[in-house]
């Protein structure tokens, strides 16, 4: 048996920050087990190969949701970075904070101590912002953050000029004061490389002597003695391996794997475990319920001049760009092509955007393939508030059984009433002039805008998941029974035990889950240590008259309800 200050299990956004945190002084040793490999794979590193580590079997754990009845049961694809990095290395690589209302909503939740100045901090010790330090951006973090290419494709600054034609306005910066409108948008990119977290902060971390790092180990069980973890079980090169904390065992497994682990080892609730053949230690309602997940769509056009990256989707382009970028880290080969983007409100009455928008000069699918002949651009959409609850749970004792992953998508009318303005705010968005020169026929969703019943239908029939799952081991009050950690990150009826990852947000934020997730364990790093967690207040924009105002302006070309327009 080997022995260790901290045990983190799962080398991910939250793992990799963790091990370096809790290692920099010196004073710790820390065991980091990571089920997948060490792997610094071309296709990892290349931000334009983004669809191919997602669907590569030995980078990613290959989860499949339930048949979803509000999907006509369709099953969910639910990719999860199996690799150094966790998902961080496999996702679109898109570095999206959340809005400032996101935080001081989880204290609403009982999460106290984790509103937006409360976070904000941490956000800045992350980042290494292009453009340097200011009152939000961080100058000096380990994880580089810019703009790509720069816009440099005249379609995104299209796109977003569509957007303020529409009447919601700009930004320059949505990480900063001003978090809705349209403008560039942001990754995780480093000299044209991925910046994901195993580069970021395992890597620096790797060199320090108290920091052991297992790969190829699936943890199986949390060791338990009465009400304290003391260690975890793994598995690795075959043989069965039991190491010891005398701190704490952090988890860090992500929002399935989580949820998983603590349900194997008899955490979680009774009537599940008990179902699955697991002896219940410690009855915890809330483990692997309250799932959430953001969904898209793709609003798809042909456009009118050869200036997308249709064009370059040939053996030989792609060879070209390969070219360009192993030796000069440049090029299309730099950037994941999300360059521009827009966040708005979808009804008078909210005061934070709910409505998210990557623009793309592509027509491409998610496995890279053109989406049709010639050249268009796309827009991924979706509601980002969703009310639907679903849950992760174990179906067996074993680490290779199988887990029942439902998100009970579209359960609630408010989020198919979501999805219905949603796609009619979008369709007039890009029917407006900025993108006339550009935008030709309508490909998807080309359907009669006025028939609620019809936008429905396609919406079962054609959403995919933005690949966002969280919240399902959310974190609460001392006295909240469905809270699964309190606001240290300590897990309610248990000693020598946290869980740091996206499953214990409260409520899923407004926008893509690396940034929060980065900076949730930023945090809780602060909280293992014992020091006294920092704080920020910074101002955010709201927009005026949002009670009774939807947008700020009045679209130049408002677009009836109804078919799609003839292309001119």
């Amino acid at each position: 048996m080997s022995e260790f200050d901290y045990i983190i299990v799962g080398a991910g956004s939250a793992g990799c920050v963790l091990a370096n945190r809790l290692t920099e002084d010196g004073a710790h040793s820390v065991l980091l087990i990571e089920a997948g490999k060490d792997d610094r794979s071309l296709f990892i590193r290349m931000p334009t190969a983004l669809s191919i580590p997602m669907s590569t079997p030995r980078f990613n754990w290959g989860y499949w949701g339930a048949a979803e009845p509000g999907l006509e049961g369709r099953k969910m694809d639910c990719a999860r970075g199996k690799v150094l990095g966790g998902s961080s290395a496999i996702n679109g690589m898109v570095y999206v904070r959340g809005h400032a209302q996101d935080f001081d909503s989880w204290v609403e939740q009982g999460a106290e101590g984790w509103s937006y100045a409360d976070c904000l901090p941490y956000f800045r010790r992350a980042e290494r912002w292009m453009s340097g330090a200011d009152d939000y951006r961080g100058g000096e973090g380990p994880l580089d953050t810019c703009n790509g290419n720069r816009m440099r494709n005249p379609l995104y600054q299209a796109f977003v000029d569509a957007g303020c034609d529409a009447g919601y306005g700009s930004t320059p910066d949505y990480n900063g004061f001003r978090q809705e409108g349209f403008g560039p948008m942001h990754m995780t990119v480093r000299h044209g490389e991925r910046c994901s977290t195993d580069l970021a902060y395992l890597k620096p971390a790797r060199k320090r002597s108290n920091l052991t790092l297992v790969t190829r180990a699936e943890v199986e069980r949390l060791v338990l003695s009465g009400d304290r973890v003391t260690g975890v079980q793994y598995r690795s090169k075959g043989k069965t391996v039991t190491a010891s904390a005398r701190r704490e065992v952090v988890v860090s497994a992500g929002s399935v794997g989580s949820p998983l682990l603590l349900q194997r080892s008899g955490i979680g609730p009774a009537a599940v475990l008990e179902a699955a053949g697991v002896e219940v230690r410690h009855d915890l309602p809330g483990v692997g319920e309250n799932l959430q997940d953001h969904l898209e769509v793709y609003f798809q056009y042909r456009c009118r001049q050869p200036i997308t990256v249709n064009g370059h989707l040939d053996w030989f382009s792609k060879l070209r760009i390969g070219v360009r970028w192993i030796l000069t880290k440049s090029g299309l080969g730099a950037t994941n092509h999300f360059e521009s983007c827009g966040f708005i409100r979808s009804r008078a009455g909210l005061s934070a955007p709910d409505i998210q928008y990557h623009f793309m000069p592509a027509a491409i699918r998610y496995d890279g393939r053109a989406a049709f002949d010639g050249h268009g651009f796309q827009v991924h959409v979706g509601p980002n508030k969703p009310e639907s609850r679903g849950h992760v749970r174990i179906t067996g004792p074993g680490a290779g059984d199988d887990p029942e992953i439902l998100f009970n998508y579209l359960a609630t009318e408010q989020d198919r009433q979501d999805w219905r303005n949603c796609l009619r705010l979008t369709r007039e968005i890009l029917q407006q002039p900025a993108l006339d020169a550009y935008r030709a026929e309508e490909i998807q969703p080309a359907i009669d805008l006025a028939d609620d019943a019809a936008i429905d239908s396609w919406v079962r029939q054609n959403v995919e998941t933005a690949y966002h799952p969280s919240c399902s081991c959310r974190m609460g009050a001392a006295d909240d029974l469905g809270a699964v950690v309190d606001p240290q990150c300590r897990v309610r009826g248990l000693q020598g035990l946290r869980v740091v990852d996206s499953s214990i947000f409260p409520i899923i934020p407004n926008g893509n889950l690396n940034a929060p997730t980065i900076m949730v364990a930023e945090r809780a790093a602060d909280l293992i240590r014992g020091k006294t967690p920092e704080r920020q207040e910074a101002r955010v924009w709201e927009a005026p008259d949002w009670q009774t105002q939807q947008r700020m302006g009045q679209p130049l070309r408002p677009v009836a309800v109804g078919p799609p327009p003839a292309t001119q």
